[in-house]
């Protein structure tokens, strides 16, 4: 399995191929990780309708930082190979480059849906695109990979891989093509990049909180996705939704299950019974975080959002406060022009999962 440094953190989306080289570590096997530390200077083209920036080597060094931490949350580290292509890459002559090159058409590298429509739309494409999937596809040569795996959008990459095989004399490779997961939108995949992931490093309360709000039509996916639920198990939840009941409690269920998985069950077990005290009972959770000013201090509430870290810009605070989303020890706050001072802990709070207590100094 092909890793892309491109971002430092690891979601439940990306968690998805990983579970699935977990079971095939589990029946015997040895999981190989290809960490693209080459090829992520190039930058990945899946997808794209325009040339993804690329990123330095010290980027990919900062990401990789805690990646092994956090994929060993899931995989069995003695059984785990990490590999990196640089070792293979940076080693090839530019004459062995243009024989890896000889190996792959034009036509072939136009049957894949992103460079046609871009080529068609006359969107550019630069040169050093064509080259990641080919030296993806050398990868599989230099691991000599029995099965690959991956998400449904690297299919094309994955059949490249099997195409330089052959090229090579070798065994061409399985390609195992596992679901992308929907973010919490319910609409985009899960990424980073559009803010709607768990990541497997959040905190229970983060990740229990996230999990409460996913779309309805998404719980049977995730429960499916992220959890070693047999075909039995899932049916019964199935069952449950269609039966009316409560769509709240079954994802009480899944945020609890996935907690544990990457927590422990008393971890999971916690955070189910903070969202209850907060959210069905009104009620502050215990870990709030603190912020501190001077006391008899005038403040703009805009300001104090801000200092709060709840909102990007001063406009999506003004948004917040007229929709009625902040509260101030439990008292609604709608008037953004609002100048405040504190003297005693206050407790504020904006919509259902953030809050912050306000410490006079």
């Amino acid at each position: 399995m092909g890793i892309d440094p491109t971002a430092p953190d690891i979601h439940l989306g990306f968690a998805v191929v990983l579970r699935k080289l977990k079971d095939f570590q589990e029946l015997g096997h040895k999981a190989v990780l290809v960490v693209g530390d080459f090829t992520a200077q190039i930058g990945d083209p899946s997808g794209r309708s325009k040339t993804r920036p690329s990123l330095t080597e010290e980027d990919v060094k900062r990401n990789m930082k805690d990646y092994e931490k956090q994929i060993f949350k899931i995989l069995d580290k003695k059984n785990t190979e990490i590999k990196r292509n640089s070792k293979w890459l940076s080693k090839l002559t530019p004459t062995e480059i243009v024989k890896l090159t000889s190996k792959i058409t034009m036509a072939k590298m136009m049957e894949r849906d992103d460079f046609a429509k871009r080529f068609k739309c006359e969107e550019p494409i630069a040169l050093h695109e064509f080259l990641y999937p080919i030296f993806q596809a050398y990868d599989s040569v230099a691991v000599e990979a029995d099965i690959e795996l991956g998400g449904t959008d690297q299919h094309w990459n994955h059949l490249l891989g099997r195409d330089m095989q052959r090229s090579f004399d070798m065994e061409p490779q399985v390609v195992m093509l596992m679901p992308i997961l929907e973010g919490l939108d319910g609409t985009r995949k899960m990424s980073k990049s559009y803010g709607n992931y768990v990541g497997v490093t959040e905190s229970p309360k983060e990740q229990f909180g996230k999990l409460m709000s996913i779309p309805d039509n998404l719980i049977l996916r995730y429960f499916k996705l992220c959890l070693d639920y047999d075909e039995n198990s899932l049916k019964e939840i199935k069952n449950k939704l269609e039966a009316g009941e409560n769509p709240r409690d079954i994802k009480m269920e899944l945020a609890e299950k996935v907690v544990s998985v990457y927590h422990d069950k008393k971890a999971g077990a916690k955070a189910k019974q903070e969202f209850i005290k907060v959210f069905s009972k009104n009620k502050e959770p215990e870990d709030i975080a603190e912020l501190k000013i001077n006391r008899g201090e005038v403040i703009w509430i805009v300001e104090l959002l801000e200092k709060a870290r709840f909102v990007k810009s001063r406009g999506e605070a003004r948004r917040l406060i007229t929709s009625g989303a902040l509260k101030i020890d439990g008292k609604k706050i709608t008037d953004f022009t609002l100048n405040i001072s504190f003297d005693k802990d206050t407790v504020l709070r904006v919509g259902k999962l953030r809050f912050v207590k306000i410490k006079p100094e």
